[in-house]
């Protein structure tokens, strides 16, 4: 393996609606989303870019969008179209390398350190890849290219939709220098606006904190912004993984108007958890139980115990909890459970103090 990584971040440019404009042609130039129907509480999953001209993006309300667009097209999800789709595109990574890190459906990082492909030049084999993907499947592709996975992820939405840009290693330090810290791993409103206070708004001004410093301020994520504000991720391609949680929601189409209401929709939730449940394998245990609730006014909260197994019990208590929290009509429920890999760690696992008891 050479000692300069060469990763590429490939993502699909509006996934889901570019397949069905690539299937229906009439979709071309007009506002198009894919999602549920408004009239239930659906959700855009994602939209073309002439939607967003709109402000509509993925994760908004459906009726919401409708608002901002009246006259978005909203087409109900194709799941087998795009999980097709999804492999063609796959197949065509395979053909550069092996280690392939998929992240969903139209995403996913290439490590292309020691492929021997378009003469081992990581530019030429991403831009090979965005027409292939072009050619072959009829959707367009966005990539970035750079010494690893936090820079490549950036670089390929720098010029989307259909662009590729290029971060070499001598241009990292100076690229990463000039990035709002919104851009970092882990950094969401809350943490943003905590450095904002700081008076750190890019990378740059995280670079006059010191590692103890910003551990001082920000806990054990100041030693992972100290190195993100460098431009240094270390992380390698992971070609498999396993399951740390598993979850399943509901948004109703009208809201529980009760505690008692929420209880009696427990079981179906249960129910169908277990259901997901059934088809891991044996190799997963059960560490802690989750519930997720949305009021009627969009706040939502979660709550989380530690438990063995998903008992009615224990998910009745953490409804309890969480709806006590604003004790108002709900609009979406959840429930999942955290887990943990058997073979992980086992022999040498240190037990809980409490293990046991």
């Amino acid at each position: 393996m050479p000692d300069q990584r060469k990763i590429i971040h490939c993502d699909c440019d509006c996934f889901y609606a570019a397949v069905e404009m690539r299937d229906n042609p009439s979709y071309r130039g007009i506002p198009i989303a894919v999602g549920g129907d408004p009239g239930k509480r659906g959700v855009i999953s994602t939209c073309n870019y002439e939607a967003r001209q709109y402000g509509v993006r993925s994760a908004m309300p459906s009726a919401q969008a409708k608002k901002l667009c009246p006259k978005l097209l909203i087409i109900p999800g194709r799941m087998e179209a795009y999980r097709q789709a999804s492999g063609q595109i796959h197949d065509i990574f395979q053909s550069y390398t092996d280690l392939i890190e998929p992240l969903s459906l139209d995403e996913a990082y290439l490590d292309v350190s020691s492929s021997t492909a378009c003469r081992g030049s990581a530019t030429m084999i991403a831009e090979e890849i965005r027409q292939r993907v072009k050619a072959e499947v009829g959707i367009t592709i966005s990539a970035g290219v750079a010494p690893n996975k936090f820079i490549a992820k950036i670089a390929s939405d720098w010029k989307k939709p259909d662009g590729l840009f290029v971060v070499l290693p001598d241009e990292v330090e100076s690229f990463v220098e000039k990035l709002p810290v919104e851009k970092l791993f882990g950094v969401g409103p809350a943490t943003a606006t905590k450095l904002n206070r700081l008076g750190v708004l890019t990378c740059g001004d995280l670079r006059a904190f010191n590692k103890i410093e910003l551990v001082e301020h920000m806990g054990s994520f100041g030693e992972r912004l100290y190195q993100l504000s460098r431009g240094i991720d270390e992380r390698p391609i992971r070609t498999s993984w396993r399951r740390k949680s598993l979850s399943i929601e509901h948004t109703y189409t009208q809201d529980l108007a009760s505690y008692e209401a929420c209880l009696e929709k427990l079981p179906s939730l249960m129910e169908e958890l277990n259901r997901r449940l059934s088809r891991l394998d044996d190799g997963y245990r059960v560490t802690g139980g989750v519930v997720k609730v949305k009021f009627d006014n969009f706040v939502q909260t979660t709550v989380e115990h530690r438990i063995s197994e998903p008992t009615k019990e224990a998910y009745t208590a953490l409804l309890k909890e969480g709806y006590a929290r604003a004790n108002r009509s709900v609009r979406l429920l959840g429930v999942g459970v955290r887990l943990e890999d058997k073979s992980s760690d086992e022999v040498f696992r240190q037990l809980n103090l409490f293990e046991g008891y």
